[in-house]
């Protein structure tokens, strides 16, 4: 009885180590997303994010230059948002989607871009206006809105008053190119199928 309690033990914790080794496969394929947290007020956005390069991009912070109440960030309290001009975003290497959530004071365009600068997607904001308390009726602010293209995007712009000045952006996600990388639903059937025939093997022992 001792020894078929210690090997049950043993088969308990080489279980609960497959699930945690799951676990982190799910965490390491999960598409990176920014939040723009930690940068102080009214900092100017560049290359800040490894792999990221960043124009016309200034940080607001509620209850300092952000108007939180017309432009609620969708986490924590930074957004980034248009300054001077149409936001752009260049990838060190191409990806497959980019996202996030907008808050906007005039119609918006999400523009992605190939490594050659050909217009490859492009999606445009549901409505002219989607501030929290003077929006358009029947708009919420942090719309998200996405593109995608699967030969790659190099590039993308974010348009709203040429001028900038015009729209927050909070909870960027894009899914970089990657390759020979399991989807998580593959990883967790795999190590299924190691532990729930050995876990049976331990435990024929003792029938």
């Amino acid at each position: 009885m001792q020894f078929g309690a210690k090997l049950m033990r043993k088969t308990g914790w080489l279980c609960l180590g497959l699930v945690y080794i799951s676990l982190l496969a799910i965490t390491a394929c999960a598409d990176p997303i920014i939040t723009f947290e930690g940068f102080p007020d009214s900092t100017l956005l560049t290359n800040q994010y490894p792999g990221l390069t960043f124009s016309n991009t200034i940080i607001l912070s509620a209850g300092i230059s952000l108007n939180e109440f017309e432009f609620p960030p969708f986490s924590g309290v930074n957004v980034a948002s248009d300054n001077g001009g149409p936001i752009s975003i260049a990838f060190a290497s191409p990806v497959l989607s980019l996202g996030g959530y907008f808050t906007y004071s005039e119609l918006l365009t999400l523009q992605a871009f190939d490594a050659s600068d050909n217009l490859v997607a492009y999606v445009t904001s549901a409505f002219a206006n989607n501030e929290a308390l003077s929006g358009d009726p029947g708009s919420t602010p942090n719309e998200f809105l996405a593109v995608s293209f699967p030969s790659g995007i190099a590039f993308a712009i974010i348009t709203a008053d040429p001028l900038g000045g015009s729209f927050a952006l909070d909870d960027l996600t894009y899914t970089p190119v990657t390759t020979a990388i399991p989807e998580p639903t593959s990883v967790v059937l795999f190590l299924s199928v190691i532990a729930i025939p050995l876990a049976k093997r331990q435990l024929n022992l003792f029938v």
